[in-house]
């Protein structure tokens, strides 16, 4: 797994995101059935004020936000529900999965506020992303049930409760 990761908030120095965003990076894409050592991935582990910015620019929402993610190709599922064709690797057997950004002020926050740790909490929101970035979406109500269920199975398997607070 190559995840060029940049760390521009010193908040972020309080966690070990490099293994962190690895760990569950490596989780999805193996439930997917991705080999995770020929795919690419950026994030960008920033802080408030900067997502306030990317969020602006790219979805005319000028506040901050936990996390955005970036597809390097846009493949959601034609059909509610169901799950989005999955990537093939380029001509050189890469996959690059496309950027992430994630702001730690609102993130803290967020797990301070859902009596979450802050590794549980940001290890959902990489989950969360990197569905985003595989083409899974939650506007739709058939595929935000999908999306959901996907990542309860893999939040329980590291022995994180259920994120949206339902059995």
């Amino acid at each position: 797994m190559d995840i060029d990761l940049e760390i521009e908030a010193a908040g972020w120095e309080t966690l070990d995101l490099p293994s962190l965003a690895e760990r569950a990076a490596k989780l999805v894409l193996k439930d997917r059935g991705l080999d995770p050592d020929i795919c690419t991935l950026s994030i960008l582990a920033c802080d408030d004020a900067r997502i306030a910015e990317l969020n602006s620019d790219f979805r005319d929402k000028p506040q901050a936000t936990n996390v955005l993610s970036w597809p390097a190709e846009e493949r959601g599922s034609e059909h509610p529900g169901t799950a989005p064709d999955l990537p093939q690797p380029d001509i050189f057997g890469e996959i690059a999965l496309g950027d992430i950004a994630i702001a730690y002020e609102t993130t803290a926050r967020e797990a301070a506020d859902q009596g979450k740790t802050l590794e549980n909490h940001v290890t959902h929101l990489i989950i969360h992303a990197i569905l985003h970035l595989l083409g899974y979406d939650h506007i739709r109500e058939q595929d935000a049930q999908l999306m959901e269920e996907i990542e309860i199975r893999l939040l329980e398997s590291q022995g994180i409760v259920n994120p949206y607070g339902q059995d």
